[in-house]
């Protein structure tokens, strides 16, 4: 059924199509006599497929990667889709509108997705409105970051603005430094920066009456040595893991024509391209990190086989994102059916 509705999607602009898709779910969830029709589309969830991680326990080891529900407008229609977890944001402590638009391209060849949205959000103080009714059994995850017009020598007060704001309301709490679609971001994936906002993150956190989890996005497009680096300073440091990886500004062996790739300009690659660079990253960080740390694995799971290859590669959980654009609900029952044979 989702290739009729795919078909039909794949038709318009996607980020028309993405939020005509999320208003049409949200009514269907919302209505007592359109909900059954969601059923075929739900992977039910049962207590042999949740999982222990950082204190927390998922219902699941799959969740939805940040950047598909920037606002916390729709993660219980996601959640009940089968999702064990969703990471919403990534959040900024003022609205910001992101980069203009066209920003969001399918490569259907390659079952990619290239975007520049720019952190387009509502804002602080918005996304915690929405996840004022967020009850305890919808596990989700804040990812921030800093606003566009905040230059990166006041990027750690945008930051701690964030973490403070969004700390009651989640579970767990993603940095976000690898972003290729804010100018200068990923300039803050320097050892020092990260020692240094780390450090201030957990003082922060020390102030709370409930100590929640702290991990750090990572790009895929590190050199050798400042992946190590980065690797090393999260095994030291007091947070709890890494997220790998985010998207990449690399276009290598797509089978997209050149020319379209090149009309489309700059963002974040994701999607099955990334499949193999981003597990490979993932295989690497646990040999630095040892058992200690938790590592998501996100990027280019498009099927079952790639979760099964992600977990073993050493992900704690793994997340989705371009691959559900792609395959639709589905996918969550492929992947949940072959992580009950790793569980």
């Amino acid at each position: 059924m989702y290739s009729i509705i795919k078909f039909f999607l794949f038709q318009l602009d996607p980020e028309k199509a993405h939020h005509i898709t999320v208003r049409w779910l949200k009514l269907f969830h919302s209505s007592a006599i359109l909900k059954p029709f969601l059923i075929p589309f739900q992977t039910k969830l049962s207590e042999k497929d949740s999982f222990q991680c950082m204190g927390i326990t998922f219902p699941s080891r799959l969740g939805l990667a940040a950047g598909f529900d920037k606002n916390a407008d729709f993660y219980r229609e996601m959640i009940d889709l089968g999702f064990g977890f969703v990471e919403i944001g990534t959040v900024t402590p003022k609205p910001q509108d992101g980069n203009p638009q066209p920003r969001l391209f399918r490569l259907v060849e390659d079952q990619a997705i290239i975007n520049r949205m720019g952190f387009n959000n509502i804002g602080l103080e918005d996304v915690v409105k929405n996840l004022n009714s967020k009850n305890k059994h919808q596990i989700i995850g804040g990812n921030i970051g800093k606003n566009k017009i905040t230059p990166n020598e006041n990027a750690i007060n945008d930051y701690v603005i964030s973490f403070n704001g969004i700390y009651d309301f989640v579970d767990y709490l993603v940095v976000n430094v690898s972003s290729p679609n804010t100018p200068g971001l990923r300039d803050l994936q320097s050892v020092t920066f990260m020692e240094n906002l780390l450090k201030i993150l957990d003082q922060e956190r020390q102030h709370k009456s409930i100590k929640k989890p702290i991990l750090l996005k990572i790009a895929p497009d590190l050199n050798e040595t400042d992946f190590q680096e980065l690797c090393l300073c999260v095994k030291n440091s007091p947070i709890e893991g890494m997220i790998i990886s985010n998207t990449t500004i690399g276009r290598n062996h797509l089978k997209t024509s050149p020319k379209m790739v090149e009309e489309i300009g700059a963002g974040g690659l994701s999607g099955a391209p990334l499949t193999h660079l981003s597990t490979e990253l993932v295989r690497r960080a646990r040999e630095i990190l040892g058992k200690e740390k938790i590592i998501i694995g996100s990027g280019g799971i498009m099927n079952a086989k790639d979760a099964r290859e992600k977990i073993m590669a050493g992900a704690d959980l793994i997340q989705i994102y371009s691959g559900f654009i792609y395959q639709g609900p589905q996918l969550i029952r492929e992947i949940t059916q072959e992580l009950r044979k790793i569980n």
